[in-house]
């Protein structure tokens, strides 16, 4: 990544290969997921860890090829997933914290295994926290990509009896079906939670998954179950955190719940092993659209910015075995 910008920012070059601290890892990436953050780091809507130019990206899959001092070698060879320290994982070699490391179960590619890393570990903790009763009506937000795909394909299993998506287009909306939805609301109609207030025919919605925020979070407080209704707010496409005010919440005797911060990225990364588990069982299927070679990674972006893909874009480096 040579500069904050627009996709164009994203060049292929060769570098020296990275050797690990004491603490760290370095594997040979055979496949590294495309997250839309992402794509609002590289613009500079989001701060970056470091500042450019670096090697771009959060997470990877791969051999462990070399370990750090303070690092168990019987890592060596293994099939993993990392996370990094915030960059670093757009290229054929990639160092990472140890303590990040989530082995690969037999049977699961390293494709799936990083199209549902991200996707996987943060929805079984949103799920948790929710603690649904099993005959609750939740709202997901975006409910065919990304957090939000993972989440239709889960909620029944976490005690969802009703689950109500939104989707930005015909195509997307069928996916959320296919993926559990039982009703699918446009989310790009100005006056989607008006069609919200419809599908709900009289009754509420218990708990919102909200990853558009703004001001659409707080036209939906009034549709919510009041006392026990929850909002768990975890991301903005919008542009903008949910808009709700402690007034908001107390005059309805609603919750919201920020799922931000150290402490929930520590929830996500302990949840990184059952995501794992899940999808090697055929439980959570990681929804991959498609594989690019990792000299593409500019080209990537602007399908995740366009919204195009429905399902996870991979990268994979030229050499890549598997």
């Amino acid at each position: 990544m040579t500069a904050v910008g627009d996709p164009d920012v994203l060049v292929a070059e060769e570098v020296p290969a990275p050797r690990p601290a004491e603490d760290e890892v370095v594997i040979r990436a055979e496949a590294i997921p495309v997250l839309f953050p992402e794509t609002k780091l590289r613009s500079g809507e989001f701060p970056l860890a470091a500042p450019p130019p670096l090697i771009f990206g959060f997470q990877a899959a791969g051999i462990v090829t070399e370990v750090g001092a303070r690092v168990d070698s019987a890592l060596l060879g293994r099939r993993v997933v990392v996370a990094t320290r915030g960059f670093g994982a757009y290229a054929e070699f990639v160092a990472a914290p140890a303590d990040s490391v989530a082995p690969i179960p037999d049977g699961l590619s390293f494709v799936d295994a990083a199209a549902v890393l991200m996707n996987g570990s943060v929805a079984i903790p949103l799920l948790e926290t929710a603690a649904l009763t099993g005959v609750e009506t939740v709202l997901i937000e975006a409910a065919a990509t990304g957090v939000g795909s993972a989440l239709t394909q889960l909620a029944g299993e976490f005690g969802a009896a009703r689950v109500i998506g939104t989707a930005g287009s015909p195509e997307k909306a069928a996916r959320a079906r296919e993926l559990g939805a039982d009703e699918v609301i446009d989310h790009n109609d100005p006056a989607w939670t008006t069609r919200l207030r419809e599908t709900l025919g009289g009754a509420t919605v218990d708990v919102v998954f909200d990853s558009i925020g703004g001001a659409s979070a707080s036209g939906l407080l009034d549709l919510m179950t009041p006392l026990r209704g929850r909002m768990l707010g975890y991301g903005w496409l919008s542009g903008a955190p949910a808009q709700v005010s402690a007034t908001d919440l107390i005059m309805r005797g609603l919750t919201f719940t920020g799922c931000a911060g150290p402490d929930w990225l520590n929830r996500v990364a302990r949840a990184r092993a059952a995501v794992l588990a899940r999808a090697a069982a055929g439980g959570l299927d990681p929804l991959v659209e498609t594989v690019l070679p990792l000299g593409q990674a500019s080209h990537a972006h602007r399908l995740l910015e366009n919204r195009a893909p429905l399902g996870k874009i991979v990268l994979r480096p030229e050499a890549a075995t598997s």
